[in-house]
């Protein structure tokens, strides 16, 4: 067992058919952690319990029973109040998780498939999973902090994995994981080569086929969409800095700050200038 924050839950056999209640845990608002558990390892809460509890495997496979298996990458959510009868199903089940109430502004982010009642499961692709286990990871390391914000940290890293968690919701609208990298590709650097062949290369895909799986799902050509990048972080740069603008459209990308203006007036229907006069000045401290 590992990372428990805390907390020793009495595990039973799954199969015992006079199971006696686990431990149930106290939610104030997040309770996240990591466990490892060998083939002992059960959980069981009729009547469940009044927080939300998000599971995503690492590695083994953990049974939620009914036949609902969850093998690694695959992340499941208990709803509150439903029976929670799970544990580890063969030798080995390493996961994450996290109890929490969640903000109102959440509840759309938990709209998940059910794969029983009260039981919801996502299959996310390995990139995605990746992302989901990053921020749950820390999650569990803010949960542990000495800092007064590391509940809020904690908090925080929790909405960044259910909002990859909802990249792979069927519910909702979903992006091919070889354009997310490539999005991840141009905000990670705005002042890169960010030709449609560079972010092709990224994406593994045909010049011809990134462009038009782009478009399809982007509505927007991803120049468009690099240029309209680029100009956001240049608005925001005006707003909030006093740089020149020679530099602000150096460091968004741009190698012509004659040029940037143009595009500048046209995205926004202000100059570089008015536009810092305008609405830039109010910001500024």
């Amino acid at each position: 067992m590992v990372a428990s924050v805390g907390i020793t839950y009495r595990t039973v056999n799954l199969r015992d058919p006079a199971k006696p209640d686990s431990f149930t845990p106290t939610v104030r608002r997040l309770l996240a952690g990591e466990f490892d558990e060998g083939p002992a390892y059960s959980t069981y809460r009729r009547r469940g319990t009044t927080d939300w509890l998000l599971i995503h495997t690492l590695d083994g496979r953990g049974s939620f029973g009914s036949g609902i298996s969850a093998d690694p990458g695959v992340t499941t959510l208990i709803s509150p109040g439903t029976l929670q009868d799970y544990g580890t199903a063969r030798d080995r089940w390493h996961f994450l998780f996290a109890h929490f109430h969640p903000r109102p502004d959440w509840l759309p982010l938990l709209d998940w498939p059910s794969v029983a009642p009260g039981i919801l499961q996502l299959q996310p692709s390995p990139t995605a999973a990746e992302r989901i286990t990053s921020a749950l990871s820390e999650a569990v390391r803010h949960q542990d902090s000495v800092l007064p914000q590391g509940e809020l940290l904690s908090f925080n890293a929790l909405e960044a994995a259910l909002l990859w968690c909802d990249t792979q919701n069927p519910k909702a609208a979903q992006l091919d994981d070889r354009l997310l990298r490539a999005i991840e590709c141009v905000d990670r650097n705005l002042r890169a080569d960010l030709s449609v062949a560079v972010l092709a290369r990224t994406s593994t895909l045909s010049v011809s086929r990134f462009a038009h799986l782009f478009r399809t799902q982007l509505g927007v050509t991803p120049q468009q969409f690099v240029e309209r990048r680029r100009l956001d972080a240049a608005a925001r740069l005006l707003e909030l800095t006093t740089r020149p603008i020679s530099a602000i459209a150096t460091d968004v990308g741009f190698a012509n700050p004659l040029y940037f203006s143009t595009r500048f007036h046209t995205h926004t229907g202000h100059s570089p200038t008015q536009y810092r006069r305008q609405l830039g000045s109010t910001l500024l401290p």
